[in-house]
């Protein structure tokens, strides 16, 4: 059992510092991979298995990460009174949206022009705090009976388009919007259903008081996380509800299996939902005795989340430059305009997968040292405010 008596609860940690190394590979693929540049990693059609599961395993991500960055503001919460918890959570959300368009922003694309602008995960998470914000005054039950309203029920909105809308858009569509003749908007991540997976991260975060018994959270977790898996493989398998893919036979097993396990998300459906929250339930539940070198490995990079993205960010493009340089592509086109996946002049460059692999191993081994320091840092000057933001 997790000492709930600290400030900081191992299994959480784990699970960030899991979800952060594993968001690391999808971002070496999209910075390394030729196919990144040619066709969608989920085509059912153009895709293999290899370079699927490569790109699934990153779907846990962000879902993970939202529910605990809720289950981590309950925690703030404890220490303070509802009026602190807002205005923390406010600022933080607007520092967060603020780093999104500014130094993240940078980091994806090297343009000091700034032609792209994102809405993409810090701003999700910045935006959910927000409105977190708010929603910390109501009663537990009703912010349980919103999150669950708005992740099983948004989906209902698909049909629903307001053609070049930057509002609609930034509620519950993905779009490039065009800002000026230079410059647009990529809108990657509607604040629907996003806001709802904090919240719902929120509404657990007593399940982790010292006064509540380990065993009925391990049982409640699991049960939940089954059902989760459960519901996803069945309206996945009838294409009842839940995703505005549906599931397709193709007529092989590897491209079943790639439609099958390709839900929407962008936005996230129920079925995206169902399936990775499902999962991380799964894991806390059966995470807590966990203990030992690689556990400590990964639970590095969870105690300083935000410190290892923005740096991995960085390190991951610039090496791009290099191997882009190195390869004869040259580096001067990976200073990018657009998301690098719909940039036309990036086609020709990029290794195969098995590169992407051993670039990730070494992106981890490098920022190892730089997070374990960095958490040393944090966990000997608590008196220093501004950590909190970092």
């Amino acid at each position: 059992m997790n000492d709930t008596t600290t400030t900081r609860i191992a299994s959480l940690d784990l699970l960030k510092g899991l979800v952060m190394v594993i968001m690391a590979l999808d971002h070496v693929r999209i910075y390394f991979h030729y196919s990144a540049y040619l066709f969608d990693p989920a085509d059912p059609v153009q895709s293999n298995l290899a370079i699927f599961f490569t790109r699934w395993i990153t779907h846990f991500c962000a879902p993970a990460f939202s529910f605990l960055a809720g289950l981590s503001a309950y925690m703030v919460g404890k220490r303070k009174s509802k009026n602190e918890l807002a205005g923390y959570l406010l600022k933080r959300g607007l520092w967060l949206i603020f780093i999104e368009l500014t130094i993240v922003g940078f980091a994806w694309y090297f343009d000091l022009q700034f032609r792209t602008f994102g809405l993409l995960v810090i701003w999700s998470l910045g935006i959910s705090m927000i409105v977190l914000a708010a929603l910390v005054y109501l009663p537990r039950k009703y912010i349980l009976i919103f999150s669950v309203l708005l992740i099983c029920c948004h989906n209902l909105l698909d049909n629903v388009h307001f053609p070049g809308s930057a509002v609609w858009a930034v509620m519950h569509e993905q779009l490039f919007y065009k800002l000026t003749g230079n410059t647009q908007l990529l809108i990657g991540y509607p604040i629907i259903p996003w806001i709802a997976v904090m919240a719902l991260g929120y509404y657990f975060g007593p399940f982790y008081d010292k006064s509540f018994d380990s065993n009925k959270r391990k049982k409640a977790f699991n049960t939940i996380g089954a059902i989760g898996i459960t519901a996803f493989v069945i309206l996945r398998f009838t294409n009842l509800y839940g995703d505005p893919k549906p599931f397709k036979h193709y007529g092989t097993l590897s491209q079943d299996l790639i439609s099958f396990f390709n839900p929407n998300k962008y936005p996230p459906s129920l079925l995206y939902l169902l399936m990775t929250l499902g999962a991380t339930f799964l894991f806390l539940a059966n995470a807590e005795n966990l203990k030992g070198r690689i556990v400590n490995f990964f639970s590095t990079f969870g105690r300083v989340p935000f410190f290892y993205y923005m740096i991995h960010l960085y390190l991951i493009h610039f090496t791009a430059l290099i191997f882009a340089q190195l390869s004869g592509f040259g580096w001067q086109k990976l200073i990018l305009s657009t998301w690098i996946s719909f940039d036309p002049t990036i086609k020709g460059y990029g290794f195969s997968l098995w590169v992407v692999y051993i670039v990730w191993f070494g992106i981890i081994l490098i920022l190892y040292p730089l997070c374990k320091r960095f958490d040393h840092y944090k966990q000997t000057h608590k008196e220093k405010w501004w950590l909190s933001y970092l």
